[in-house]
C-alpha cells in the first residue's frame, strides 16, 4: 500500500504538518515510517481514521492525555468512554452557566442566592486531617484520593449522622492560579482518637469546637471549579444578607464539603457548608 508524505496526509486528514508532528510527539499518531535520511514523514492511508477521530475529538476540547488512552480502546469502549466524557463536559458547562448567571446578576446591582441555604448544629469533634496545598482540580482530585485510599486501609470506626462524615476543608481557592490549602478531615470517637492518632502517621489530630454551618446540597459526583463558586457565592450570599437580622459571626473554621451516604440508598451525598457561630434568631 503506497505511503504518504505528511504533505498529503495533512491534506486528506485536514490537519496541519504541525498537530501531525505534535501528535506524533504525543503518540497519539506516530508515522508510518521516518526516512533515516531526511527525516520526512511517511503515512499509511489506514492511519487516516485515527487522525479524523482525534481532530473529531480536538473539536470537543478532548485533552489529548484522555485521546490518547480512547484511541486503542475497542469501538465500543471508545464510545462508552467518550460517553463519560461529554457527561462531566455537559455538568461542567451546567455549572459555568450557573456561576456566569449569578456574576451577572451580581455585577448589575441583583442579589442573588444560587441555592436554598439551610442551617444545622455541629458538635465539638475529634479529627485526623491532613492538609496540602495543591493547584488546579487534577491535584486535587488526586488528594482526595489519597485520603480515601487511607481511610479504607485504617478502616476507623463510624460515628453516625452528619457529625460522622468525613469532609473537605477548602481553606483558600484551588485553581491553576491559586493552591488552596485543603484540608480532609475524618471525625473520629472522642475516646479513641489518640488511639487511632497513633497508629496512623500521615493523618494529625485535632479538636474542632462546636459551631453551626449553613449548607447547600450540591449532590453527586466531582465538585468542579465553576460548581465550588457557585455553592460558595451561594454561601457569601446568604451570610451578606443575615447581617441585619441575624446575630451570626462566621467562624474561621474554612469553607467545606461533607460527604456522606445519601439518605435513600448507598450514593454519596454532598453538601457545601460555611461554619458560624451565635444563633440564628428567627
Amino acid at each position: 500500500m503506497d505511503q504518504m508524505s505528511i504533505g498529503e496526509f495533512a491534506s486528506r486528514s485536514r490537519l496541519s504538518a504541525k498537530a501531525l508532528r505534535l501528535y506524533d510527539e504525543q503518540g497519539l499518531l506516530p508515522p508510518a515510517r521516518v526516512d533515516e535520511d531526511s527525516g520526512y514523514r511517511f503515512y499509511e492511508p489506514g492511519q487516516l481514521k485515527h487522525a479524523r477521530l482525534i481532530a473529531a475529538l480536538r473539536e470537543l476540547q478532548v485533552p489529548l492525555v484522555e485521546i490518547k488512552a480512547i484511541l486503542p480502546l475497542e469501538s465500543l469502549q471508545a464510545a462508552e468512554r467518550l460517553r463519560e466524557i461529554w457527561a462531566a463536559t455537559e455538568t461542567k458547562h451546567t455549572s459555568r452557566r450557573a456561576l456566569a448567571a449569578y456574576l451577572i446578576d451580581q455585577l448589575s446591582g441583583k442579589g442573588s442566592v444560587m441555592y436554598q441555604v439551610k442551617t444545622r448544629e455541629i458538635p465539638e469533634r475529634s479529627l485526623l486531617c491532613v492538609k496540602r496545598t495543591v493547584t488546579g482540580e487534577k491535584a486535587a482530585w488526586a488528594f482526595g484520593k489519597e485520603f480515601i485510599a487511607l481511610l479504607r486501609h485504617y478502616k476507623f470506626p463510624q460515628i453516625e449522622g452528619r457529625a460522622g462524615a468525613f469532609f473537605q476543608i477548602f481553606w483558600g481557592e484551588v485553581s491553576e492560579d491559586s493552591d488552596g490549602p485543603i484540608e480532609w478531615c475524618r471525625p473520629v470517637p472522642p475516646d479513641q482518637a489518640e488511639a487511632l492518632a497513633a497508629r496512623c502517621p500521615e493523618l494529625t489530630l485535632r479538636t474542632e469546637p462546636a459551631h453551626g454551618e449553613a449548607f447547600v446540597p450540591i449532590g453527586d459526583g466531582q465538585l468542579d471549579g465553576a460548581g465550588w463558586h457557585v455553592g460558595s457565592r451561594s454561601l457569601e450570599a446568604w451570610s451578606d444578607q443575615q447581617q441585619h437580622n441575624v446575630d451570626i459571626r462566621l467562624a474561621s473554621l474554612g469553607l467545606r464539603i461533607t460527604y456522606l451516604p445519601s439518605e435513600v440508598g448507598q450514593d454519596t451525598y454532598q453538601d457545601f457548608a460555611i461554619p458560624f457561630t451565635g444563633q440564628v434568631r428567627g
